[in-house]
């Protein structure tokens, strides 16, 4: 399978971007440099330039693609507002429905949507509402631009992301009533997010993902 990965140089992102390739996929990366990308070790890859809220360059990037990953994320801004996520996931949604690739993976987080007020009791009274509120409000923005499309969608959401080794016991869960809060490394999401393009499990749902 082929597959375009957005946000393919950040930390999330580039292991996806590995999990892909040791699955066997073909991807393709839009970057807003080669030289950078290249820099933070994103090699046997296609690399497009481009921004990622550009439709052209949406378009240019998913040509003969097959599937999706957007690991897109944006730095905390506790004043301004943010708009990146959703803007970016409009104009992918629309470059995707014209060209009829429908296979989306998109990642957000623990307190987006219906899984907000299940990250414990720091992060949803202090961390979110004081340093992540207009990121969140962002990715709320973008979860409803995801489920309103016609496409083949699963929006992933993890806990508070580490770098610890992958231990591959994932929990993935839609039934939040037990969950506050919780840990899961990178290197698990990545391969949990790629797990999906070969299962319809959890199509058009937005399951948590934590040890």
């Amino acid at each position: 399978m082929k597959i375009l990965v957005l946000g393919a140089t950040g930390a999330t992102g580039l292991l996806i971007v590995r999990q892909a390739l040791a699955q066997g996929h073909s991807v393709v990366a839009l970057v807003r440099s080669k030289a950078k990308a290249e820099a933070v070790g994103l090699v046997d890859v296609d690399l497009v330039e481009g921004d990622a809220t550009d439709e052209t360059a949406l378009a240019r990037a998913i040509a003969g693609c097959d599937a999706v990953i957007s690991s897109l994320g944006t730095a905390m801004s506790p004043f301004r507002e943010v708009t990146t996520l959703s803007t970016a996931t409009r104009a992918l949604v629309n470059v995707m429905t014209a060209q009829k690739v429908l296979r989306l993976v998109c990642i957000t987080g623990l307190g987006a949507g219906d899984s907000r007020s299940h990250g414990g009791f720091f992060f949803d009274r202090v961390f979110l509402p004081l340093l992540l509120r207009k990121v969140y409000d962002d990715k709320n923005r973008q979860e409803d631009i995801v489920r309103a499309s016609t496409l083949d969608w699963t929006i992933v959401r993890p806990t508070v992301l580490n770098n610890q080794p992958a231990r591959g016991n994932i929990r993935a869960l839609t039934d939040l009533s037990t969950v506050h809060g919780g840990s899961i490394a990178r290197a698990d999401v990545a391969e949990f997010v790629v797990q999906q393009l070969a299962t319809d499990a959890w199509l058009r749902k937005a399951p948590l993902i934590t040890w």
